[in-house]
């Protein structure tokens, strides 16, 4: 069994918790509207997430990708895909598992191009789960998260976790996401660089209203974001549990 497939099976279902509009009565307006948004009255609180996803990732330049990820509320995220390139492909893996990053590449599924491990590469990936779960709204409405507002912008903070800041429609709709993140995008020594992206559409599965296309990278905010943009996403299914 795959980490991913792993990660998806042993992961308990979700809480026997509901969300309730009235939950979110108290907070910022614009956290109100977001959480309402993306949660219907209702919804169980889920745990975990399965995204199917296609899109394409810049690696010397942009190149077509599928993709399945699973996130966690408790454990982090396993994202498998396979890039490719013409002829040929490249296929791996992305993973943040119970605080350990980790990313394995292969040409053609068994040639080794990219390895990262060690303690910035979990830093780095513990920040990408941090972003990511604008794609699971329950994880963001738990209680040990506090929000603060600053005009149509939204900064949700946890315990351990680094500070993502939302830019949200007076529907509550996401129109972009972004923090400091972790990196070493230009190479050299890694160092917390302003990462995000936009949310160009939104889709609903299972009582959640979720990002379904998006772009991300690096320098996010400045002009330098034409050259660090470097994952547009689609994403095709959402399952929660």
């Amino acid at each position: 069994m795959s980490p991913l497939d792993s990660l998806w099976q042993q992961t308990p279902a979700g809480h026997e918790k509901h969300f309730d509009h009235l939950d979110a009565d108290g907070k910022p307006i614009r956290v109100r509207d977001y959480l309402r948004h993306s949660i219907a009255d209702g919804t169980q609180l889920a745990s975990t997430i399965r995204l199917e996803m296609t899109g394409e990732i810049k690696v010397k330049g942009w190149m077509p990708f599928t993709a399945t990820q699973v996130i966690s509320i408790d454990r982090g995220f396993v994202w498998e895909a396979n890039v490719t390139m013409g002829p040929l492909f490249i296929r791996g893996f992305d993973r943040f598992l119970d605080g350990v990053g980790e990313m394995r590449w292969k040409l053609l599924g068994f040639i080794p191009v990219m390895t990262g491990t060690g303690a910035d590469i979990s830093r780095s990936a513990g920040d990408r789960y941090a972003i990511e779960r604008i794609l699971m709204p329950s994880s963001v409405s738990a209680t040990n998260v506090v929000w603060t507002e600053d005009n149509d912008s939204i900064t949700a903070m946890a315990p351990g976790v680094t500070p993502i800041t939302l830019k949200v429609g007076e529907n509550g709709a996401i129109k972009s996401v972004s923090m400091m993140r972790w990196g070493n995008p230009d190479g050299g020594d890694f160092g917390p660089v302003a990462f995000g992206g936009y949310v160009d559409e939104e889709a609903t599965w299972g009582g959640y209203t979720i990002p379904s296309r998006l772009r991300m990278g690096w320098h996010f905010g400045s002009d330098r974001f034409d050259d660090g943009e470097f994952f547009r996403a689609q994403i095709t299914r959402a399952e929660f549990r």
